[in-house]
């Protein structure tokens, strides 16, 4: 009983995709986490790889979108070309 529980638990996570745009220099990044607050908070204080160099950000795009499987699809659209595009157009 308690193994179904945990994973009844753990499966119920629910994750947001998530774009954000160097203040500074012409740069989109996408991701998707189950805390927005701490994700931008790390992008932010330089501690991502992919984003330090382009630190401070502001957040142009926010969804929450439920289990981890829709949030990847999701933000594997919005890193296409198509998203991209629709990011852009937020700005």
């Amino acid at each position: 009983m308690w193994a179904f529980l945990i994973f009844s638990t753990f499966s119920m996570k629910e994750f947001y995709v998530y774009a954000i745009k160097s203040l500074e220099r012409n740069y989109i990044y996408v991701g998707m986490t189950d805390n927005p607050e701490r994700r931008f908070d790390e992008h932010n204080s330089g501690k991502g790889k992919a984003t330090k160099p382009y630190a401070p950000f502001r957040m142009i795009f926010l969804e929450k979108v439920g289990p981890r499987e829709a949030a990847r699809k999701r933000e594997k659209y919005l890193k296409s070309g198509v998203g991209k595009e629709f990011l852009r157009n937020l700005i």
